[in-house]
């Protein structure tokens, strides 16, 4: 990753809202994106093929600081990265459905949290790590005690995403049809959540 589009130190600094050190894999924080300073990383991410599903093939690295710019403006919306030892891994994008034209198709409360996953790219293997982040980020929904339940609404061609998102525990809700897309409503409940956590714990004890 080149230093114009990653600027360690100034991510570095950045005040983290979870912290969690993983072993062998080092520390994987989150931090709050910042549009201007990452505009151009964001950019290179979301640019990609492999990113069709994200919405935004065709942008330029201005319109992506001025997306993320908006998004921090939202008080319903948030934007973050998540880092593994000062590298960023992935985006993450949060919402609340009532505020979301997500909320008009089904029946979405103020308890609920929606979230977008975008991973990096790959510039080196890290077997077995995106089931990690996955706990790490759900671990981040849930510890807001107001959340009762995670949406997702993945473009229903994406399978890839989908089958994450059941991996993870989500369940699979109606197929709808939003303003930009055929999605595949999933859904997780806080006590679906803590259940799996609960097996998982005792599978490892």
């Amino acid at each position: 990753m080149t230093e114009t589009s990653f600027d360690q130190h100034s991510r570095l600094q950045r005040d983290a809202l979870m912290a969690e050190h993983l072993g062998s894999w080092g520390e994987l924080r989150l931090v709050r994106v910042e549009p201007e300073a990452d505009a151009e990383l964001l950019h290179s991410w979301v640019t990609e093929d492999r990113a069709r599903f994200w919405g935004m093939l065709d942008t330029t690295v201005a319109d992506v600081e001025e997306t993320y710019r908006h998004l921090d403006l939202n008080p319903t919306q948030g934007a973050f990265l998540f880092l593994l030892n000062g590298e960023p891994l992935a985006l993450m994008e949060t919402y609340s459905p009532l505020h979301d034209p997500v909320g008009l198709v089904y029946p979405a409360q103020a308890e609920d949290i929606g979230m977008h996953l975008l991973l990096a790219p790959a510039t080196r293997p890290i077997p077995h790590f995106t089931p990690v982040l996955g706990v790490a980020l759900l671990a981040f929904l849930f510890s807001d005690p107001l959340i009762t339940r995670v949406v997702a609404e993945p473009d229903a061609r994406n399978q890839k995403a989908i089958r994450r998102l059941q991996a993870t525990g989500f369940e699979l809700g109606p197929v709808v049809q939003l303003p930009d897309k055929e999605a595949q409503l999933t859904f997780l409940t806080r006590e679906r959540y803590a259940r799996l956590r609960e097996i998982a714990a005792a599978r490892r004890r």
